[in-house]
């Protein structure tokens, strides 16, 4: 497949449905929850099977916990939303990289700058620090070679 195709596809972590994304949003809210709470808070207008089969579909792209308890099963988030926000970037950062196609990193630095000149600041901010954090631990190897 070309690699600029494949850039064009979306993290399977973003490839989430409205329903998963809405239940995932109400987990996070609750900390946990069975298909019914889920359904008693009123605002998820849905059939008891439509909820149990979202979450288990969850659950099994390993997005929750779950635990038996009766009948049912308590679900949980398995990551915060920061936690998955960060997994998706991070991913759609290294299917970028390893692309190899040719993407300057000019570009990333042109995006920043018309969504937010100011987080050009931040960018050398972050850039010096890991350029320290690297170069500490070039100077480290060194000296245990």
């Amino acid at each position: 497949m070309n690699p600029m195709l494949n850039l064009l596809r979306r993290s399977p972590i973003a490839q989430l449905g409205p329903l998963e994304r809405q239940l995932l949003t109400a987990l996070w809210a609750r900390g946990s929850s069975t298909v019914r709470e889920i359904l008693d808070v009123g605002d998820i207008k849905l059939a008891y099977t439509t909820v149990m089969t979202t979450l288990d579909r969850l659950y099994k792209k390993q997005l929750l916990n779950r635990v038996a308890e009766g009948r049912a099963f308590r679900y949980s988030p398995r990551y915060t939303q920061e936690e998955l926000e960060k997994a998706a970037v991070g991913e759609t950062i290294q299917q970028l990289l390893g692309s190899g196609a040719a993407l300057p990193l000019s570009y990333l630095v042109e995006a920043v700058s018309e969504h937010d000149a100011s987080l050009l600041n931040d960018l050398q901010r972050l850039l010096d620090e890991k350029r320290r954090e690297l170069g500490n631990r070039e100077l480290g190897n060194r000296e245990k070679a």
